[in-house]
């Protein structure tokens, strides 16, 4: 979303001067008290808030969010953060600064913590506002939200946008000049692309000025928007920022009229390969997800293994592209039946993106790991008489060996993780290694399906500066580890052959997460991949039958992850989605009668 200035009617809300409002967007680290107070104190104090009536920083800008259960196990947290507010009210001034920060009290001898705003003024705290409690089970008790300043009079809610006007109506919104959002979006929320069209309605339904702070940048797995917007009480956009750190200025009673355009969101009830209205979205977010979970834990290098596949090719050119090309190393790693033509894919890559690259045989570990194996199994065959007949010990020995490889690079070279290159549709159906291509210490596209992949693999060769960097050949071969003959061709395992096409695949997830479909209702649909491709009932529900079936024992993959970037509103990462691992859900529903029968029996 982007927002360019038409220089047209000042809209004069009332017969008052002027109130000028700075919303300062800023990146905070959670717990990182220091850093946060100097980016307070530095937009507080710069010249561009020393003519605004009030500066108003995001929810728990001083603490960082999300707080997670760090102040129940750490509650000395909660009194750093009183020191460090009260620190900063010593050096305001005239213009009233509202902080976000971790407020407590004692209500009936229990200790309460509150998500709340400290309103500083002249080297003192004026006013608290305790907007929600920061513990479940815990009754707010409501506030006074309001603080008057200058004759404009400011109503502060926490609220998430889809509420907000359930909200409002808990309060009086009488002689209200402007009301204040503080809630923190989370890029790729459904909230995110509503939030315009809500706050210009509401705006012109309540006759009142309405803003929204917001913070930016990556904690751990969420990024967030940026994007904080001021709407006049005529519902007209007059003020937004970007995604990066800034202080955004209006004056709510005479203002020039902002038109809102680029609004790239796409609600469809069909499932479609066209992803190009998000791509510019989506690649920018994990640019942004990348540089930031970097720059926060103090890291600076990165190391992969480059097979020549799509997955590490895209991972390859967004860390260049977020940590630059001096700082990554690419690993080429191959096996017995490593084909020529991955290996002269992956060292074209390497030399598009000009990174650091080297090639590595893991034959050496494979054997030496399988030497002891031989004689490891044979003895514990003589106690346990259940050994698999097929096994993927040999797949998953070839998979951790290379795990090895990055994970000594990187205990031996400063500042270095290595990088999961795993992505969602594969994660679905398990089809990863655990201490393999899921070791790493972040994972850039965990939340991006396969299909989606190949359009941003296409993408990313029209719209970088330098074009074309991921070979053709890359984005034009069928997927495969490489990990097993396939006993069919007597050639190296394609993934679509191990589990389906992927295309059929990411529709069942797109189904399932977006529609919600049960078993029965995405068996009876219609597929996109039936519109081309001719397939037997018997071979669509063996596919459906797979996918539940892998995903059911895929669960605790999910949960061992590193670290990635959220895209959108439905995910599997562990920070929003929790599913029981020790579960055994029958995803072919029952209908009453199939249950009747059963207590029959």
């Amino acid at each position: 979303m982007q927002a360019t200035s038409n220089v047209g009617e000042i809209l004069n809300m009332n017969n008052k001067l002027h109130c000028t409002v700075s919303l300062a967007q800023i990146n905070p680290t959670i717990g990182d008290y220091e850093q946060n107070s100097k980016k307070i104190f530095e937009f507080m104090s710069s010249e561009n808030s020393k003519s605004a009536d009030i500066i108003i920083f995001p929810e728990l800008a001083l603490f960082g969010l999300p707080i997670g259960n760090l102040i129940s196990r750490f509650p000395f947290l909660v009194q750093q953060n009183l020191k460090w507010i009260n620190e900063l009210a010593k050096h305001s001034g005239k213009t009233a600064v509202a902080i976000g920060f971790v407020n407590t009290e004692n209500i009936n001898n229990e200790t309460v913590y509150y998500n709340s705003l400290a309103i500083i003024r002249n080297k003192k705290i004026e006013k608290i506002i305790n907007l929600s409690p920061l513990q479940q089970n815990t009754m707010n008790l409501c506030s006074d939200n309001t603080y008057e300043i200058n004759g404009t009079k400011y109503l502060f809610l926490n609220s998430d946008i889809e509420n907000i006007e359930k909200n409002i109506n808990k309060f009086n919104t009488t002689n209200t000049d402007i009301i204040i959002i503080c809630k923190s979006l989370k890029t790729g929320e459904a909230a995110s692309y509503k939030k315009h069209e809500i706050l210009s309605n509401l705006s012109m339904k309540y006759n009142l000025a309405i803003a929204h702070i917001n913070q930016s940048g990556l904690s751990d797995n969420f990024l967030f928007d940026g994007e904080s917007c001021i709407y006049s009480k005529k519902g007209k956009l007059i003020a937004v920022a970007n995604s990066d750190e800034e202080i955004l200025s209006a004056d709510i009673y005479n203002c020039f009229e902002k038109e809102l355009i680029n609004i790239t969101y796409k609600n469809t009830s069909e499932f479609s390969l066209n992803y190009e209205y998000d791509l510019e979205r989506t690649y920018k977010t994990l640019i942004k997800g990348i540089r930031d979970y970097f720059a926060k834990n103090n890291l600076k290098r990165a190391v992969l293994g480059l097979s020549g596949g799509l997955d590490s090719s895209i991972c390859a050119v967004l860390l260049t592209d977020a940590l630059g090309k001096d700082n990554v190393l690419g690993i080429s790693m191959p096996s017995a039946l490593t084909g020529n033509e991955s290996k002269s894919d992956a060292k074209n890559l390497a030399e598009n993106l000009d990174i650091n690259y080297f090639e590595y045989e893991i034959k050496p570990v494979v054997n030496t790991v399988n030497s002891i194996f031989n004689k490891m199994f044979s003895d514990i065959e003589t106690k346990w008489n259940c050994r698999y007949d097929k096994s993927y010990t040999q797949d998953n020995v070839q998979a951790r060996s290379r795990a090895v490889y990055l994970w000594g690079i990187s205990n031996e070279f400063d500042s270095c993780i290595p990088i999961a290159t795993s992505d969602k549709s594969e994660l679905y159906m398990g089809y990863a290694t655990i201490n393999g291509d899921m070791s790493g210490g972040y994972a850039p596209i965990a939340d991006i399906t396969k299909t989606k992949l190949f359009a941003l693999a296409k993408w990313l060769n029209k719209n970088r500066d330098e074009k074309n960097a991921i070979p053709e050949n890359i984005i034009l071969k069928k997927p495969g580890a490489e990990l097993a003959i396939d006993i069919k061709t007597g050639k190296p395992l394609l993934a679509e052959d191990a589990l389906m096409p992927y295309e059929f695949l990411d529709e069942i997830i797109w189904r399932i997460e977006t529609k919600k479909q049960t078993y029965t209702e995405i068996l009876k649909s219609d597929f996109l991949y039936e519109t081309h491709t001719k397939i037997t009932k018997e071979q669509k529900k063996e596919w459906i039958d797979k996918f539940f079936k892998r995903m059911s024992s895929a669960l605790y993959k999910w949960s061992i992850m590193p670290p990635s970037v959220i895209i959108g509103d439905y995910s599997i990462n562990k920070a929003i989605y929790k599913h029981p691992l020790t579960s055994r859900i029958d995803y072919k529903e029952k209908s009453a009668e199939d249950i009747a029968k059963l207590f029959e029996k």
